[in-house]
């Protein structure tokens, strides 16, 4: 399927980046300074769920990402208005997720910690559950006290700012999430025959949307090809 298809290629481009500089550094004989790796994404948008799902937890599980310093970036195509209030694409929900995400990164900075706890937050989206992700401290042996206290206070708001300046300030900006970096540069010339606008509407979520309120989960669902949809 595309959607899937693209994700490999992603991943490929990913995997392929940081073999050329594992290589390199036995070539050179040096310590063996990790690759940079950024991935920009949003909640609630079903292709970053998805990549996160399918393809970033077992590549990191496999130790096909051991050259890589992981960070992960929950904003994607958020919007900040002059008082500093967010506006997510995927509506309330996804500002939410994303504030708890970003919650999770900061109380767990253990990549293999936190990454379980937002794989399991995106496979319930995935499943259209998402409003079940508190089931996920349990599920990860996970203390809920900590994310709780954050994103219920002023500590979630202001991480979620600092995500969106990160992702405000990337150079080229991101055009649709996921959105990988590697070394402060964008994956998509890697792949970017693959980059026509059909496309990109049909496996990934663009950063030109222009909604007040937000999509809600199930408008996105029914734009999502035939047979992606998980009724």
């Amino acid at each position: 399927m595309a959607r899937d298809l693209h994700h490999l290629l992603l991943l490929a481009a990913l995997l392929q980046q940081l073999s050329a500089t594992s290589a390199g550094d036995v070539a050179t004989g040096s310590g063996g300074e990790k690759v940079h790796v950024a991935i920009y994404y949003e909640s609630l948008c079903p292709y970053s769920a998805r990549f996160v799902t399918n393809h970033l937890l077992k590549a990191y599980r496999d130790g096909l990402l051991d050259a890589a310093d992981l960070t992960l970036v929950p904003y994607g195509n958020a919007k900040v208005d002059a008082h500093g209030a967010i506006t997510c694409q995927h509506g309330p929900d996804e500002c939410l997720l994303n504030t708890v995400q970003a919650c999770a990164i900061d109380a767990w900075p253990d990549v293999k910690v936190h990454l379980g706890f937002i794989y399991c937050v995106s496979d319930l989206v995935m499943k259209n559950r998402h409003r079940e992700w508190e089931s996920c401290f349990q599920k990860q042996g996970l203390d809920p006290k900590p994310v709780t206290e954050c994103y219920k206070g002023e500590r979630g708001h202001n991480l979620s700012l600092e995500y969106g300046r990160q992702t405000a300030e990337l150079v080229p900006p991101h055009q649709f999430v996921p959105w990988v970096v590697v070394d402060g540069k964008p994956l998509y010339n890697d792949y970017g025959k693959f980059e026509a606008r059909a496309w990109r509407q049909r496996t990934m979520c663009t950063a030109d949307f222009d909604r007040a309120d937000g999509d809600a989960i199930d408008e996105i669902r029914m734009v999502l090809p035939d047979g992606d949809n998980n009724n």
